[in-house]
Formats: structure tokens, C-alpha cells, sequence
């Protein structure tokens, strides 16, 4: 298996370069969404909130209150870190499980919001790809797709620089110009990076 770690920021891209390569047979999987499957009503990740920060971060269904929690926890780094001490373990292990639900020869990409924030998840990764985009034309895509201006400017500024974007790839696409560069790019890399792993594979098998 290879896998891949896909960041970038908000209207960068990262969504176009992971429905290109699930097109081409990788494993996507948005981290995102590993999130919000642990932190379902009346999972034990709720309760260790609810244990942690109140009760009253839950409703009376034992969903999260989100804007509420958010509100509670993000004004304190000291609280941010007891949340992420909670969530990230279930995150790390729920993501754990659906990679072992794919196969051995799978590539697989891992689209990640916030790379900053899960740096030790990101140190299993064989990659770490990154999107880049001019934050002129990422603000205007957003404005395009119904966010207002200063709700952009607002994520930008909670979001990793792209200088620490690219500290931390191994690879960088560059989304500076139309739909069809990008596509070129990842037609390479999604070549370079099969022919390589079914090299590996065939090595392996034949040592095993």
C-alpha cells in the first residue's frame, strides 16, 4: 500500500486533484469525514467531551454541539490541545481501519484540511502532496461559490501558509492557471507513482 497525504488550502484545489485521482483507482478518503464518523451521536469520543468540556456540548440526542464547542475550546490553545488529545487518537485509529479495508496494492490519498494539525498522523504517510493556488484566485473561486469575502479571509487566516505547505511536501502541484495544467500534473505523478509501486510489488513478491 501507498498513501498519500493531499493538502492545500481552502478553494485550492485539493478536492479536484482527489476526484482526479479516484478516477484514476486510488483510495480517497477525506479526513473530514473520519472526523465526523468518531464524533457520531453517542460515540465514546462525545462522551469524553462531553466528560471533559460539559455536558452542555452535547444536545439532548448526544450529538456535538459544534459552534458551541468551537466557540468554548478554539480561544484557548490549552483546550485546543485537550480536544485534539481526545479526537486525534479516534481519528488515528478509525483511519487505520478503512486503510486496512483496502488492499495491499492500493494507493491510497488521504485529503487533509488542516496538515498542521496532524503532523504525527501525517508521519505514516510514504508523501505528503500539496496544492498551490495564488490566494487572489482562491478567493475569488470561493466568492464564486457563495462565500462571503471576510468568511474567506477569516479561514485563510486560520489555515497553514503555503510556505509551510511546501516545508512539508514531497511533492507540490501548482494550480496557477487552468483546470487542464492541473490535470497534466497529476496524470504524472499518478503514472510515475504506479509504475513504481507495481515495481515494489513485483520485487516483493518475488522476495517473499
Amino acid at each position: 500500500m501507498y498513501i498519500t497525504y493531499l493538502a492545500g488550502g481552502i478553494a485550492s484545489g485539493k478536492s479536484t486533484v482527489s476526484r482526479e485521482l479516484r478516477k484514476r483507482g486510488a483510495c480517497c478518503i477525506d479526513l473530514d469525514e473520519v472526523s465526523r464518523e468518531v464524533t457520531t451521536p453517542g460515540s465514546p469520543t462525545n462522551e469524553l467531551i462531553a466528560r471533559e468540556f460539559g455536558s452542555n456540548m452535547l444536545d439532548d440526542k448526544g450529538a456535538l454541539k459544534r459552534h458551541a464547542l468551537a466557540q468554548h475550546v478554539f480561544c484557548s490553545q490549552e483546550r485546543t490541545r485537550q480536544l485534539e488529545s481526545i479526537v486525534h487518537p479516534a481519528i488515528k485509529e478509525r483511519l487505520a481501519q478503512r486503510l486496512a479495508a483496502q488492499g495491499e496494492d492500493a494507493l491510497c490519498v488521504v485529503e487533509v484540511p488542516l496538515l498542521n494539525k496532524v503532523e504525527d498522523l501525517a508521519k505514516a504517510a510514504d508523501e505528503i502532496v500539496c496544492v498551490l493556488c495564488p490566494i487572489e484566485e482562491r478567493r475569488l473561486r470561493a466568492i464564486g461559490r457563495g462565500m462571503i469575502g471576510a468568511d474567506f479571509d477569516a479561514r485563510v487566516a486560520q489555515q497553514p501558509s503555503d510556505t509551510y505547505l511546501v516545508s512539508m511536501a514531497d511533492t507540490v502541484f501548482l494550480n496557477d492557471s487552468n483546470e487542464r495544467k492541473l490535470i497534466e500534473q497529476i496524470d504524472d505523478w499518478w503514472d510515475q507513482r504506479r509504475k513504481s509501486h507495481m515495481e515494489f510489488d513485483a520485487v516483493s513478491q518475488r522476495i517473499g
